[in-house]
């Protein structure tokens, strides 16, 4: 039985093999990025900076780095659903050498998405460019994985544009920001919250299962409560467990219908416009007219259109008479009723309706 939103102790190699193989929906991984810091760090005005420094962040080669990734990767694909997903967030010190570890292992690259922040550190010492971006890559568990994507729910976030690969969205800071009994940041890789909610809105449903084998401050949690998500945090460090675990039982979960997102047409079970003929909602010998209002055609007993020469389904009658080589006849088509012009389309919807009725 799956250990669901909790948050577990212990080696993530170890503890992720522990769990039931193919249970899991989703991972979000945020690895040690093994940042190669030489020496400390200082601002002009000779402030030491907070950098990531903590013995989980050092490895003693890049073989030792790549072995502790294809080891973590392999447990990791283990425990997905054949339609299960990962994304894994790093670096330029490390996003490269995990990429070509998740192909090794079988995952199917999906895009990579390049993380632009619009509030970066600076880069204090002035001999390179400032570190402004980090790079997520989102790959199937199988090049045949029928992974979650909801399309139209971030063309929705995006204004109606469809979401492009690279977002734009500041670091965690003010409120966000988690700090310690000493005023201290409790973590110094936190994600932002915006930054995983852009993620599970787009490749979860609500109550999927989200594993994060590297737990930290529990930002994949949070947002998963959020929204509805189970969650499995794995994270060795007690420190950022009870900050993780406080911040957890803070959040509270968005209402049931807030959580409904915007579906693609293509997800939406298929009606037959001959169903609308079988159930009365339309009658043979019925006129159809077209909305644009230049064509009519009638209803046939098997859910067919004739017009003139043209007979045949609601999309090829409509294509026949405008000339076009296709039409969605769901949206071409309408019929009269009290006077009034109603497009075909509502009495399919109401058909779905019925098909998947909402819950209380």
């Amino acid at each position: 039985m799956l250990p669901l939103n909790k948050i577990l102790d212990g080696d993530c190699i170890e503890v992720m093999n522990s769990l039931p193989a193919e249970s899991i929906d989703l991972i979000f991984a945020d690895p040690p990025y093994n940042l190669q810091l030489k020496g400390e760090l200082h601002r002009p005005d000779n402030s030491k900076v907070d950098a990531v420094d903590n013995d989980w962040d050092q490895f003693d080669s890049f073989a030792a780095y790549d072995k502790f990734t294809k080891a973590w990767l392999a447990a990791a694909r283990r425990l997905l659903k054949p339609n299960g997903a990962i994304w894994v967030i790093g670096s330029y010190h490390n996003i490269f050498r995990v990429g070509t570890e998740m192909q090794n292992a079988g995952l199917w690259i999906l895009n990579d998405v390049v993380w632009r922040k619009s509030n970066p550190m600076p880069n204090f010492r002035g001999m390179r460019l400032t570190n402004a971006h980090e790079t997520m890559i989102w790959a199937g568990k199988s090049e045949k994985s029928k992974y979650t994507f909801n399309y139209e729910a971030l063309k929705a976030l995006n204004e109606g544009i469809q979401m492009r690969s690279d977002w734009v969205l500041p670091i965690c800071n003010g409120h966000e920001r988690l700090k310690d009994e000493n005023g201290v940041k409790a973590h110094p890789t936190q994600k932002p919250e915006s930054l995983l909610h852009r993620v599970l809105v787009g490749s979860t449903n609500p109550g999927d299962v989200v594993l994060d084998p590297f737990f930290g401050t529990g930002t994949t949690g949070a947002v998963a409560k959020k929204l509805g998500r189970n969650f499995i945090g794995i994270e060795r460090e007690e420190a950022y467990r009870k900050v993780a675990q406080r911040r957890i039982d803070n959040a509270r979960k968005y209402d049931r219908s807030s959580l409904e997102v915007t579906t693609s047409k293509r997800s939406e079970p298929r009606v037959p416009f001959g169903q609308l003929v079988e159930r009365g909602m339309l009658n043979p010998g019925e006129t159809l007219q077209s909305l644009n209002g230049r064509h009519k055609a009638k209803v046939r007993a098997d859910g067919t259109l004739i017009a003139h020469d043209a007979r045949g389904s609601i999309h090829q009658v409509g294509a026949a008479l405008e000339g076009a080589p296709s039409c969605n006849g769901w949206t071409f088509w309408g019929f009269m009723r009290d006077g009034k012009m109603i497009p075909i389309d509502i009495l399919r919807q109401q058909i779905r309706a019925e098909m998947h009725p909402k819950a209380n």
